[in-house]
């Protein structure tokens, strides 16, 4: 299918730019004159993508007025939206991938060309969430986890890339200076041969060297484990126009596409308009943050819109947010995004765009800004918007803008008055509802101990921890016995002992995760640790420390203003460049900390700066797990415990004995941003865009089949020909009744995708490792849930395998339920096996937000491969239900002020329900159970799109029927 044509309806709008007689532009302000002057910026790209989209068809003028009428059409229309492009990770990229590779198979079954099968926008794949943490400071040791590919018999690293340990300079001739001296830094690291094109300096010549052993060894483990999803990968950037493949090593997908991939203003045919993108990833929205609309949706939608098919939403209220004020010195950005996590979600911002002005916001670095708009998925936006203006031009002119680009830039947006200007309010926007956020108000903070909107106060923090042992198991408590409260268990650790109790930190990562694209942060952990060096404080050798970074910039700038070595020093030695801690990929915990957790049934606590925190996450045996900023986790990683006030405790004591307080070594303001200024330059960004585009050694050298379709191995683990469209048919058939379904799973209020989708590392006794096991692998090759969303076997077992799944049929959390024809307590895909032997059709009962959390497209697979025919739940997160719809899945909901208790209902009847032949968004359904019961409830669909998608059983058909 391809791309619409440009809006036709509106050609009268182009106009030629003034400071260009070769490049145009629509001029949206001609159409609604005083009507556009107070939309909402974020409203205005909507409207000029409409316009410029229009045809008729897919796009309609009926949708371009609806939306220059947002004032009044807001909450009640849905319009569709055509991103400018699309951005892919590997972890949820790879099934999209897959998809339309299976797509060409499925056209070609019915007679179509399958070479018509391609993305009509521009998509780029980073591979960035296949990392995992096989190696650090504390486990350089250990023997890497190889999976599959060319490291699936043993673990041996190539010896070309893994040089004797030497000091990272050896008085080179290009470096004028020495670092034999044993001075701290050129001893501290371990460092081999430079991974091509990474910007690592050394820290006191400036001169480069090579990369961390860690960061080397789990590369190479990495590309050994995942080499068939590469070589996938690879296939599909030759095979498939407009897909461009970011090679593993490079960066994570929103930092990526932040430093790299963003345009700010496309230029097409010389035709301008503003850059826009969608993708598979919640932090997609970091983008805002420099003016560029974008939101994370899932596979299924991302797969319509790279076939040219428009992204549809409601047409969003806009919350203006007024940034008031100045923060304090010692409040670091992290601490800014937390406070306006937590006053947003207190307001309600659900389903809404955020869009920011005030006086505050040009206090706001761009990094500031992408920050605060990463954080929106935690507060329940769509985005968060920071519209174009002279922070933004400044910013972009330092990271090696085009000069002359950068001008007309500056020219288009205020031509189309998309540029923000501060000394001009006479153009102030109109917002649904505005809310004021003082920033002198915002205090220094973390958040958890379970879930990212629990926000405490960091003078807060050890009472609140201590409230939480009290209270009652729940998103703030553990219910520890106040006569166990004091308990402390003794280790034996590399010959010393250790005590460890209740608070005690066992993982301090920070994270390639939300906060490094700050460097302000990023740079104060590194001042804060040269001084705790400086002082004498050190942390203990057992928790679990780690650096993973974003991208190589940050390791560029923490490595030449000097401080990556006392990181290093303190056991924040870098691992790699990707996902790690934050999607469970953590190096495991020593067995002497295990053993204590588990004798002294010990509530400890990992600290990390990124914005996952959900019990279970990080680790299994870590209970407690609190989001803070990077200077924060490497404060608690000295102190060794949350159980700590900073203000009247002592972190440590230097050798003189001595206290030393957190005051004595947190780093000023001031300091700060004098290394911001010196070291992050334009340097950086260039060495980023070399090492994008010249790839490295392995990727480049990675060969690949040329062929129209896939050749699937059938004997791939990895990646394999998923079962969407095997029934597939030219024309849909007539909806068909559910009868007689029997209950799957009977689950409460916020259940999220990360309770439904398979993530992290695969459990020895699940149905995905006996799979696997059957296949040869051991445990050891079994790898990641996301590094097999390519395998829909492996995905389909993996689905509800979480073992913090709470069923009301088990009682207590278990990833298990009955299988009610023969009264057998089974894993859920066992069960749900048998009843597909049965021609059984399955539903699932749940409470409210049903599907909160990150947008998974396996969260919707996962449950139709099982036999999933509808979900009957009180409300649902409309990402997950637009999931559910898309891929063939009733979205049922109880009528208001309805449930399954209050209906009486025990899960263990049998449903039945038939869909009218002319269904209708909203329409009311009658359910009949085996009991004699019959009660009504809301077919949940919005617009007739998505009752067209369902009738065809989910977007994957309705497209592939498209091109055959």
């Amino acid at each position: 299918m391809d791309a619409p044509s440009a809006g036709y309806a509106f050609e009268y709008l182009i106009e030629t730019l003034n400071d260009s007689s070769h490049k145009k532009f629509f001029n949206v302000p001609r159409l609604g004159g005083t009507k556009y002057d107070v939309l909402p910026y974020s409203i205005r790209v909507l409207l000029e993508a409409a316009v410029r989209n229009c045809d008729g068809f897919l796009m309609k003028r009926e949708d371009v007025m609806n939306i220059l009428d947002w004032k009044t059409k807001q909450s009640n229309v849905e319009v569709p939206f055509f991103p400018a492009r699309v951005l892919l990770q590997d972890f949820t990229g790879i099934p999209a991938m897959v998809d339309f590779a299976a797509m060409r198979e499925a056209v070609k079954t019915l007679g179509g060309d399958p070479k018509k099968v391609h993305p009509a926008c521009p998509t780029d794949l980073t591979v960035d969430h296949s990392l995992q943490i096989d190696f650090n400071k504390c486990a350089i040791q250990n023997a890497p986890n190889p999976g599959g590919g060319d490291l699936q018999k043993a673990g041996k690293l190539s010896p070309l890339r893994v040089q004797p340990k030497k000091l990272p300079c050896r008085g080179q001739t290009t470096c004028r200076g020495s670092c034999d001296s044993g001075e701290l830094g050129r001893n501290s690291g371990r460092f081999s041969s430079q991974i091509e094109n990474t910007p690592i300096l050394c820290p006191f010549h400036l001169q480069p060297v090579p990369e961390p052993e860690t960061v080397l060894k789990n590369q190479e483990v990495e590309f050994g484990r995942n080499r068939e999803r590469l070589q996938f990968f690879k296939w599909s950037s030759r095979v498939f126009k407009n897909v461009a493949v970011i090679p593993p090593g490079t960066g994570m997908a929103h930092q990526v596409n932040l430093e790299y991939l963003s345009r700010v203003v496309f230029e097409e045919k010389d035709l301008l308009f503003p850059d826009s993108v969608v993708g598979t990833d919640s932090h997609i929205t970091m983008v805002n943050g420099l003016g560029i609309l974008g939101w994370g949706v899932g596979g299924i939608e991302t797969e319509a819109v790279m076939l040219g098919l428009p992204a549809s939403l409601t047409l969003p209220e806009v919350v203006g947010c007024e940034l008031t004020g100045s923060s304090n010195p010692f409040v670091t950005s992290i601490d800014v995004v937390l406070g306006i996590t937590k006053h947003l979600r207190q307001v309600g911002v659900a389903g809404k765009f955020v869009e920011f002005f005030g006086s505050g916001v040009s206090q706001l670095s761009i990094v500031d800004r992408t920050t605060i708009a990463n954080m929106c998925p935690e507060y329940g936006a769509i985005l968060s918007f920071f519209p174009v203006d002279n922070v933004t031009l400044k910013h972009l002119e330092h990271t090696g803008f085009d000069k002359a680009k950068l001008k007309s830039m500056e020219t288009y947006l205020k031509a189309v008055k998309l540029f923000r200007n501060d000394q001009d309010n006479s153009g102030e926007p109109e917002y649904s509802q505005v809310i004021q956020i003082n920033l002198n108000s915002i205090v220094p903070s973390v958040s958890g101990p379970k879930r990212p909107q629990d926000r405490v106060a960091l003078t807060d923090m050890k009472s609140d921890f201590q409230a939480c042992l009290n209270e009652k198991v729940g998103f703030k408590g553990f219910q520890i016995a106040a006569e166990k409260q004091n308990d402390i268990v003794s280790i034996h650790y590399e010959g010393s002992e250790y005590k460890l109790s209740h608070g005690s930190v066992v993982i301090a990562a920070v994270i390639s995760c939300t906060n490094n694209c700050n460097p302000s942060v990023m740079l104060a952990a590194g001042l804060l640790a040269k001084k705790a060096v400086e002082a004498g404080l050190h942390v203990k050798p057992y928790i679990r420390t780690s650096l993973s970074p974003g991208s190589g910039m940050v390791t560029h700038y923490l490595s030449s203003s000097g401080v990556l070595p006392y990181l290093s020093k303190l056991g924040f030695e870098i691992v790699g460049y990707g996902c790690s801690t934050c999607v469970g990929n953590t190096a495991p915990l020593s067995e002497a900390v295990l053993n204590a957790v588990k004798q002294g049934d010990l509530v400890t606590c990992g600290v990390l700066s990124g914005n996952k925190n959900f019990e279970g996450r990080l680790c299994d045996c870590v209970r407690a797990n609190y989001l803070a900023s990077p200077p924060l986790v490497v404060a608690y990683a000295i102190a060794g415990t949350v159980n700590i006030d900073f203000q009247t405790e002592p972190l440590g004591t230097d050798p003189t004995g001595r206290n030393i307080y957190l005051h004595d070594i947190w780093p000023s303001r001031e300091e700060v941003h004098q290394i911001e200024e010196e070291h992050v330059v334009l340097s950086m960004f260039k060495a980023l865009k070399e090492k994008t585009e010249m790839g490295n050694k392995r990727w480049n050298s990675l060969e690949v089949p040329d062929s129209v379709l896939f050749p699937w191995d059938l004997k791939s683990t990895y990646v394999r020909c998923p079962s969407f469209f095997d029934k597939l048919t030219k024309e849909p058939v007539a909806l068909q009744p559910i009868e007689n379904a029997h209950v799957l799973l009977y689950l409460g209020d916020s259940v999220t995708t990360d309770h439904i989708s398979p993530a992290g590392s695969i459990a020895r006794s699940s149905p995905a490792a006996k799979y696997l096991t059957n296949r040869g692998l051991t445990p050891r090759e079994f790898n990641s849930y996301g590094a097999r969303r390519g395998n829909d076997a492996v995905m389909t077992r993996g689905t509800f395998a979480n073992i913090k799944l709470f069923n009301k049929f088990i009682g207590k959390p278990a990833p298990k339920t009955v299988h009610f024809p023969s009264g057998q307590t089974l894993d859920v895909f066992e069960a749900a096996e048998l009843y597909q032997k049965e021609g059984i059709p399955l539903i699932i009962l749940a409470g409210k937000k049903y599907g909160s959390g990150n947008s998974r497209d396996w969260a919707a697979k996962g449950p139709y491969l099982l036999g999933v025919k509808a979900v009957l739940a009180e409300s649902y997160e409309k990402i997950h239900k637009d999931h559910l719809i898309g891929i063939g899945i009733a979205p049922l909901q109880f009528l208001p002020g309805e449930n399954a208790d209050s209906l009486g209902l025990s899960g263990r009847e049998t449903f039945s329900l038939t869909f009218p032949e002319e269904l209708s968004p909203g329409v009311t359904l009658n359910i009949k159970t085996s009991t004699g019961k019959v009660f009504s409830v809301i077919a949940s669909f919005e617009n007739d799109v998505e009752i067209t998608l369902f009738k065809h059983g989910g977007l994957l058909n309705f497209v592939a029927r498209k091109f055959s």
